[in-house]
């Protein structure tokens, strides 16, 4: 686990220009089958001077087991959450930066509908792209920021509730396709994987428009 701790910093500063910032992350980009799913969390001036959860971190320096206990602690802690989706299926129609911006979009659209007003908020993007804007079909004032998932409490937050999620949904595809081992690799391109694809070929669940008997192995 990283020795420093996301903090609120970049969040208060912001939350002086807007009422709400509606931080997201995604999940999923490089995996050979299953969706990309991106997560949201919302954060408010209260919110804002409430200690971060402990061992709060971007959710590729938690591990595993922790990470549920952790995306339960994060879940409590914002003000609102949840996940978006986007599919093999739609990776492959639409690319995956689309598709990425349609999960985000789905994400967004869900604590908006949970009460969350647009009016007023800023998203918060990890990563140097905005993706959203023009996926999205309102208006919204996006700043994507590079590392924000590692140094941005709020990102973290959206990290590891999107990862959590992620993660049992493959496992839960996997119940399906058990040759592929999803609940070990998560769709990613595993030795494993790559192995069950050469002998199997493709299951419905893999993004087929991608090279993937080529796919370089990322463990």
């Amino acid at each position: 686990m990283s020795a420093v701790a996301p903090t609120l910093a970049l969040e208060r500063r912001l939350l002086r220009e807007c009422e709400i910032v509606i931080s997201l992350d995604e999940v999923g980009r490089g995996a050979l089958a299953g969706p990309v799913a991106v997560g949201a969390a919302v954060m408010d001036a209260a919110g804002a001077r409430r200690r971060v959860p402990e061992g709060l971190r971007d959710s590729k320096l938690v591990t595993e087991k922790r990470r549920p206990d952790v995306a339960a602690r994060a879940t409590a802690w914002v003000q609102a959450s949840s996940v978006g989706w986007a599919s093999a299926a739609e990776v492959d129609q639409v690319g995956i930066m689309r598709a990425l911006g349609l999960a985000a979009s789905r994400a967004v659209q869900s604590v908006l509908d949970q009460g969350v007003a647009a009016d007023g908020a800023l998203v918060l993007l990890d990563g140097n792209h905005d993706y959203l804007s023009a996926v999205h079909p309102t208006p919204l004032t996006v700043r994507p920021v590079i590392k924000a998932d590692r140094d941005c409490a709020s990102v973290s937050a959206a990290s590891v509730i999107a990862k959590v999620a992620r993660d049992t949904y493959m496992a839960e595809l996997h119940d399906g396709h058990p040759a592929y081992q999803w609940n070990r690799n998560k769709g990613y391109a595993s030795l494993e994987h790559r192995d069950a694809i050469r002998v199997l070929g493709l299951s419905p669940h893999h993004r087929a428009s991608w090279a993937i008997a080529d796919a370089p192995t990322l463990f």
